[in-house]
């Protein structure tokens, strides 16, 4: 009897180990949304990402098809007009990941996504919508996370 106590205590361990280790990429990137006025009703929003510890984030063309590239989805507004596509400012590195079997574009640490909006009035509006994003090591790969985000602009 001990021995299946045993047996079931070390199982219940590594299931809960392994399922800490399964909690998915949101864990491990944090999340800061700014607006930057740059000129009469142009504003430039300024989503970064801080990514913990020995993680990378895809960049928004990953290079290879496989990980989770990181999309950003802005919901529609009247008062919106957005130019052009998404910057990245960061140091993005390409290297070749055998578990993909290409050229991967990642970064570590931090970037910050640059997205230019002209409004089209002086009301106040937000920026409403949604990123998908996927961090791996070395080792593993957590699951892909969608974070919903609100930038406040204008005004």
């Amino acid at each position: 009897m001990i021995t299946i106590r045993s047996v079931l205590s070390t199982l219940l361990i590594t299931l809960g180990l392994s399922s800490f280790g399964q909690m998915g990429s949101a864990k491990q990137v944090s999340w800061i949304y700014n607006s930057k006025k740059i000129a009469d009703k142009t504003y430039e929003l300024q989503i970064t990402a801080n990514i913990s510890g020995n993680y990378h984030l895809y960049a928004t063309k990953a290079g290879v098809e496989g990980p989770v590239a990181t999309i950003f989805n802005f919901s529609p507004n009247p008062l919106l007009a957005f130019e052009g596509g998404i910057i990245e400012r960061g140091k993005r590195i390409t290297k070749r990941e055998e578990a993909w079997d290409g050229n991967v574009n990642f970064f570590e640490k931090t970037v910050t996504f640059v997205q230019k909006v002209k409004t089209r009035s002086n009301a106040k509006t937000n920026v409403n919508g949604k990123v998908e994003f996927m961090v791996c090591n070395d080792d593993m790969c957590l699951p892909p996370s969608e974070i919903t985000f609100k930038i406040p602009i204008g005004g």
